[in-house]
């Protein structure tokens, strides 16, 4: 007689385990980290390398303070993903003491204090940002000029020495955007492009290619299943109906168009990588739309009313604390009951 083989549900076999969804996170971060160094400079590789290097040491050590086996956690490559979603969210050419106080605390409050992989009820990237955004704004809004063509300001070893050994380059930083739009109360919208360098095009030099180098990785993304298209459809279409509303033309009023949001900033990282987190997010498909959604209104009010311009981590981990309470009302329906089945007593 044959035997019969006993497998426990579910019966479906995938090939999405966690280290190669983590990989294919990485390869699909690989456009936007090419891009935005032929815009903005060797800062970006460089900042990259370095939070990769302490997010894999902070892993290691807590690894082993909980006595864990970290050979075998490291290989499941979250860390590097924290690491690079964080990289790629600060300004190039950060000091390296910000970058380590960011990632550390990133690996330690974001991850490793919630229980490691899984638990965390934030996401630990944006986490490390907002701390270092609160405590260290100069450093945070210093960004290195770029114009859009591969020629950035600072050569390697100038970007180098600004990161490690703090030397001062005179007339680097810039303002971004979104900077210059928040703070703006006088000039109409062609005035204000027509007088600062920064802004040209849709958005500025350097942002919109990054954008959409960001947007192209995470339709990749999608095609593979990785993430669903509900919490990135969810928050662009916030910001897009926030601006809709309170946009004034080319008044000195104005905030911004839908598109301008859309491709200013640290945007398209957000929505296709950073809200799309199956940790710190929701666990249900209209959970998951409601969620980015509500990103994308945080993110429009913060720019236009409060005091960051770029509002995506706080808008992020807003949402992360509502997420256990969207899941808890948000529920799937049961199989084989009814939607407005009453409850038994």
């Amino acid at each position: 007689m044959m035997p019969l083989e006993h497998r426990s549900s579910p019966h479906s076999t995938t090939s999405n385990k966690t280290d190669r969804m983590m990989l294919l996170v990485l390869i699909a971060l690989l456009p936007a980290l090419c891009v935005r160094t032929f815009c903005f400079g060797w800062g970006t590789p460089i900042t990259l390398l370095w939070c990769s290097l302490i997010a894999l040491g902070s892993e290691a050590v807590l690894l082993a303070l909980r006595r864990r086996a970290p050979l075998f956690y490291l290989r499941d490559k979250s860390a590097l993903v924290t690491a690079w979603l964080l990289a790629l969210s600060l300004p190039p050419d950060l000091p390296w003491w910000c970058s380590l106080i960011g990632t550390s605390f990133a690996m330690v409050f974001g991850k490793h204090i919630y229980g490691g992989l899984g638990q965390n009820p934030f996401n630990p990237a944006m986490l490390g940002y907002v701390l270092l955004l609160i405590s260290f704004p100069l450093p945070m809004s210093s960004w290195s000029p770029a114009d859009g063509t591969g020629h950035p300001w600072l050569t390697f070893s100038d970007s180098l020495q600004l990161i490690f050994l703090g030397k001062p380059i005179d007339g680097w930083t810039m303002a971004t955007p979104l900077d210059l739009l928040r703070n703006n109360n006088t000039l109409t919208m062609p005035e204000l492009w027509s007088t600062h360098r920064q802004l040209s095009g849709l958005v500025g030099p350097g942002w919109l290619p990054v954008n959409l180098a960001c947007l192209a990785g995470g339709l990749w993304l999608l095609k593979k299943k990785v993430i669903q298209w509900q919490a990135p459809v969810g928050m662009l279409a916030g910001l897009a109906i926030m601006s809709l509303i309170f946009w004034n033309g080319s008044g000195s009023a104005s905030r911004g168009s839908p598109l301008f949001h859309w491709f200013s900033g640290g945007t398209m990282l957000c929505a296709f990588f950073i809200v799309t987190d199956p940790v710190s997010g929701t666990s249900t498909r209209r959970g998951q739309l409601l969620f980015g959604l509500g990103a994308g209104l945080l993110t429009y009010t913060i720019r236009a009313f409060g005091g960051y311009p770029d509002a995506l981590a706080f808008a992020t981990l807003l949402m992360n604390m509502s997420a256990p309470a969207m899941d808890y009302w948000i529920r799937p329906r049961t199989l084989g009951h009814g939607p407005h089945l009453k409850e038994r007593r």
